[in-house]
């Protein structure tokens, strides 16, 4: 079983008397610097001469440099994977260094001296800041990947409490762990859910169903989401009952009829690729010539043609209708 921390596991008090930089202030950087900041705790924005500092500015924070980040006892990263590597921050001995993700400590893009901890929101950047000003919390993955000073756990779990990381729990993982299982989700499981999504929309062309009306199915009705949020809230059993017993037995029924399609060698081999570090080196790459293969892709898969399918089909079902 995983260790798993709570609110009562972490102590400000840890982090008594140390100055906070928080590096970088987009969608992570400024709920994580406004919720230590809430929290008490002497916090201070490093990010780049652009619309991000200013806005740190107008909302109170004393601003600095990336660089002068360096002098602060405990430096919360929030930028960009690719980019931390090129920050080139020499830290001293007894500091302490958190990151958002477990992807530049596992593939050996950051080793800093000093203690190295994670702190990993499950959660999106701005929703961050929504969930702690909410009281609610958020699910957090925790770790520490070096710990020079005796006080790396306590330290890091301190940072996790005031962001609201230990509200609703915090599962211990090292970053190696937590960089496979955040890249799995995108590179193994979101591939596999488009391929069984695009196989469902074309059986159901074949059948005579409307697209408007299968992508309503699939998402623009809300009622997958909602779902979703019931199976968080209940648990997959109890949610089963908000179901009618046509569809509950439909679904159980017919549970095994895949079995036979075996996606576990496909998945296993994009795991080795990104535990090796096979996955980092390509990205490397592809940052250093400027994304070139993203830009392709994107123009093909998530490109104008599509935006504007999208927009019109929006502007017609859902939340979107021009009434």
């Amino acid at each position: 079983m995983a260790t798993i921390y709570y609110d009562s596991d972490g102590d400000l008090a840890a982090l008594e008397g140390q100055s906070i930089a928080v590096v970088g202030y987009g969608n992570q950087g400024r709920s994580w610097a406004l919720n230590l900041r809430d929290s008490g705790l002497d916090v201070r924005v490093h990010a780049r001469a652009d619309a991000s500092r200013e806005r740190a500015e107008a909302e109170g924070f004393a601003v600095g440099e990336v660089a002068a980040a360096d002098a602060a006892d405990v430096v919360c990263i929030l930028v960009p994977d690719d980019v931390i590597a090129g920050l080139g921050f020499e830290r001293r001995a007894d500091a302490l260094t958190i990151v958002a993700s477990g992807y530049t400590l596992a593939f050996d893009r950051l080793s800093p001296a000093g203690d190295l901890g994670m702190v990993a929101p499950r959660m999106l950047g701005p929703e961050v800041r929504r969930c702690y000003e909410e009281g609610a919390g958020f699910i957090t993955a925790v770790g520490v990947q070096h710990d020079a000073t005796g006080r790396a756990l306590p330290c890091t779990l301190a940072v996790a409490k005031a962001i609201g990381g230990l509200r609703e729990g915090a599962i211990e993982l090292t970053p190696h762990q937590e960089a496979i299982l955040d890249l799995g989700v995108e590179q193994v499981l979101s591939p596999a859910l488009t391929h069984v999504n695009s196989a469902f929309v074309r059986v159901m062309l074949k059948n005579g169903i409307p697209l408007e009306a299968i992508l309503t199915e699939l998402f623009l009705s809300g009622e997958v989401e909602r779902t979703y949020g019931l199976l968080r809230e209940e648990g997959f059993a109890a949610q089963m009952e908000h179901h009618s017993p046509a569809s509950q037995f439909g679904q159980l029924s017919r549970r095994g009829s895949y079995d036979a399609l075996d996606f576990v060698p496909t998945m296993q081999a994009i795991v080795r690729e990104i535990a090796s570090g096979h996955f980092a080196d390509e990205w490397d790459a592809e940052s250093r010539s400027g994304y070139p293969r993203l830009k392709e892709l994107k123009e093909q898969h998530a490109g104008p043609a599509v935006r504007a399918m999208e927009d019109e089909l929006r502007s017609r079902l859902g939340p979107g209708v021009r009434r």
